[in-house]
């Protein structure tokens, strides 16, 4: 029963995602989240660095943001065809040679850095 609810919102929101931007790991992305406090629907954004994507090309398929400000890192996962996500913009594209860039979690500062792709 909760398989078939999950795959019906997925289906529904399936081609509504089409409109997000291509992304991979190690890309600076800003997100557009929509919260509810109470009555009221507000946009908020979140941006961070990808450092991981689970399940590619599927319905199921999350990605994994990691900010640090004021020198304390927060990391969430969102799912892509969340209905919550208004936007996502590109910031930056790294250039990284990993799927999982774990490794930024015992860097701080400079050695935090990821390199920029060149266009």
């Amino acid at each position: 029963m909760n398989n078939e609810l999950i795959k019906l919102v997925q289906e529904e929101y399936k081609d509504a995602r089409a409109d997000l931007p291509k992304f991979n790991v190690g890309d600076t992305l800003n997100l557009h989240l929509k919260i509810k406090e109470g009555e009221k629907e507000r946009v908020q954004q979140f941006q961070g660095t990808v450092i991981q994507k689970r399940n590619p090309n599927t319905n199921g398929e999350t990605f994994t943001l990691r900010k640090v400000t004021q020198g304390v890192a927060v990391e969430r996962i969102f799912h892509l065809v969340a209905p919550n996500i208004a936007k996502i913009d590109v910031v930056r594209q790294g250039r990284v040679r990993r799927a999982r860039l774990f490794y930024l979690r015992d860097r701080m500062g400079k050695s935090a850095r990821v390199r920029e792709k060149r266009r």
